[in-house]
């Protein structure tokens, strides 16, 4: 099954409007495509036909299977109604099915009959369908009989496709309009009713108090503009350069707002088939081109090229500079039942205060990189095994929160979002999901439980796996639709994770992966908006397989094995000065003097072959103290802000 798209969804658009493109990008990233071609050959002298034909063909990629159905009308009826819940199928078009059944050599027939019938079948598949179909009905009534029976027909076919379909988008001149679902059923109310409350773009909060905001305390208002986000801390307060603020907003693309979601009277819908922005396709690979050129004493940066190549794409220039303001957001949210067996009670909550206060491994990593640190607590999850693990509305809500999160961290000059997580029951949660998205047996992806003593407990492993066991079972009918997915069985931290990576997408952060919530929000996000996981780096899988399948599926490569366990977020900040270096490295070396670059023995310049302006500014850390620094008001002291 594709984790990509809608169940059922209909695409509808004029000529060349874009709406194949459309389609074809929704169901890029399944596994297996079955491309089901219904236009008949056509004239064999008919250059240009055939010439479109190509076209489509050359498109399709190479792992795509592709079935016939311009021979008998009834096939794409078959195909769709026997198809199974791990297919994905692309049908284009509808236009080309009603063709074939117009032929007279397929009459006669009711095509009324027949057009119900592909209705049904689309309503009833268990497979994830796409369809295409051009939409006819805004042009002038054909004077031909025959032009008026195939408009007639194509109409009445994509009236009962619509209806029969989960979603329908309109394609116009390479826009997409979304027609069905209107509206969501759950919504938030607006933070302002002037015209710019249009824009995703959340305006900056006021000053916050030092407590933790729970999201499940106030789920009516979650993602609201007065609601208070919660404190971001700085475990330590080392000189950097100070980030763009809203006083001072950059002036670059990292601050602009970058896109318009659909907004409804009630507020912003987080939906399936998001718009979101794509990193720079030529920056990256001509950021990695450049390293050749560097004047290296050795091979290279190795594996370390994909991380300029990353920046370079995330930051739309050759020549990316390594993130001098990075924010850690540590999510905390528990899960009842046998997903948390073996879990100590209260040990996610101590791990928070632990952070809070500026201690334990993720706040001491997060003050050696002068990062930035927000403690976030998710609402609780029920026990999957049982029934949801959250309501409808506690999901829109939690996406939502976390879009704030994202867009506040944007406004802030954040450059970099280091996602964490620490909750019991959050392994269990993230392998149910990969298991739903990925069909993955649970076993496989669910690491091994260790207690506090360091020992291996079998006996909780196994209850966790007949937790996800039984909560699959549970749901093996429900629809596996991203919202469905973390309600059912993703909870209050997922929902929440996934609300990030969608908002640091639409505001062009790049997010560092590390864990299971990450990862399997990551899996969540790809059904709302496929661009997410292209803003996502993997440092370490942490030795976790549920973390090594889901990168296989999303296309992220590990950047290294060491196979730390310090907690989800640890890793990702253990590794952090490494892939700061390379940055480093990358933007201040100079060109190989065989190449053009300055000579070593010229007199002018450094002894690098740099002159002496080029000599980047190093200050020296002040001590880290004890605890987060503040500034004795209410103000949280900001990412890279000393308190003075």
């Amino acid at each position: 099954m594709s984790v990509d798209g809608w169940h059922t969804l209909l695409v509808l658009g004029g000529i060349r409007s874009g709406k194949s493109e459309f389609a074809e990008s929704l169901v890029a990233d399944a596994p297996t495509v079955r491309y089901v071609a219904t236009a008949p050959a056509g004239d064999p002298e008919d250059t240009e036909w055939a010439t479109r034909l190509a076209a489509h063909r050359a498109r399709r990629p190479g792992s795509w299977t592709t079935e016939e159905t311009a021979a008998n009308p009834g096939r794409l009826v078959e195909v769709i109604a026997s198809a199974g819940p791990n297919e994905t199928l692309l049908v284009d078009d509808l236009g080309g099915w009603v063709t074939v059944l117009l032929d007279p050599a397929h009459q006669p027939a009711d095509d009324t009959a027949t057009i119900t019938e592909l209705a049904t079948a689309v309503r009833s598949t268990a497979a994830r369908v796409v369809l295409v179909s051009p939409e006819v009905g805004l042009s002038l009534v054909p004077t031909t009989p025959l032009g008026r029976a195939f408009t007639d027909a194509l109409g009445a076919t994509n009236r009962a496709v619509a209806d029969a379909c989960d979603a329908v988008a309109l394609v116009v001149a390479g826009q997409t309009a979304w027609l069905k679902p209107a509206t969501p059923a759950h919504a938030v109310p607006p933070a302002a009713t002037s015209p710019e409350a249009a824009s995703i773009r959340t305006a900056p909060t006021g000053a916050t108090t030092n407590q933790t905001v729970s999201a499940q305390a106030v789920p009516a208002d979650l993602g609201a503009g007065d609601v208070t986000l919660p404190e971001v801390l700085t475990p330590a307060a080392a000189p950097v350069p100070a980030p763009a603020t809203p006083e001072a907003p950059d002036t670059g693309d990292w601050a602009a707002p970058t896109m318009a979601l659909p907004m409804i009277a009630t507020g912003l819908v987080i939906q399936p088939g998001m718009e979101l922005p794509m990193p720079d396709d030529y920056t990256g690979p001509q950021a990695v081109d450049r390293l050749a050129t560097l004047d290296l004493p050795g091979a290279g940066l190795g594996v370390l090229e994909q991380v300029v190549g990353f920046a370079a794409a995330t930051q739309g220039t050759s020549t990316p500079r390594p993130w001098d303001s990075v924010r850690v957001l540590l999510i905390q949210g528990d899960h009842a039942g046998g997903a948390s067996a073996g879990a100590t009670p209260g040990e996610s909550g101590r791990r928070a205060r632990q952070a809070r206060a500026g201690r334990g491994a993720l706040a001491r990593l997060a003050a050696e990189n002068r990062a930035g640190l927000q403690i976030v607590e998710a609402p609780a999850s029920a026990p999957i095994e049982d029934g949801p693990a959250l309501s409808a509305d506690e999901v829109e809500a939690a996406l939502r929160y976390g879009w704030r999160l994202a867009e506040q961290a944007a406004d802030a000059g954040v450059r970099l979002l280091v996602l964490a997580a620490c909750g019991a029951g959050a392994e269990t949660a993230a392998a149910a999901v990969l298991a739903a998205t990925a069909g993955a047996e649970p076993p496989t992806v669910l690491g091994r439980v260790i207690t506090e003593q360091g020992e291996i407990d079998d006996a909780a492993w196994m209850v966790r796996c007949a937790a996800v066991r039984d909560a699959l079972h549970r749901t093996r009918r429900s629809a596996r639709e991203a919202k469905d997915v973390l309600a059912e069985l993703g909870g209050g931290d997922i929902a929440l994770a996934t609300g990030v990576l969608l908002g640091a997408t639409a505001r062009k952060v790049p997010v560092l992966l590390d864990g299971p919530v990450g990862t399997a929000a990551a899996m969540v996000s790809r059904d709302l908006a496929g661009q997410a996981r292209h803003w996502c780096l993997l440092p370490d899988h942490g030795g976790r397989p549920g973390v090594r399948l889901a990168a296989d599926v999303l296309g992220l490569t590990p950047l290294v094995d060491l196979r730390l366990d310090l907690g989800e977020g640890a890793t990702a900040l253990a590794a952090l000065p490494l892939l700061r270096s390379a940055l480093t490295l990358a933007a201040t070396l100079p060109v190989h003097p065989s190449l053009g670059g300055p000579d070593d023995d010229s007199d002018t310049g450094t002894d690098d072959g740099r002159t002496d302006d080029d000599e980047p500014d190093f200050a020296e850390p002040e001590p880290a103290g004890p605890g987060p620094a503040t500034t004795g008001s209410d103000e949280p002291v900001s990412p890279g802000r000393r308190a003075d």
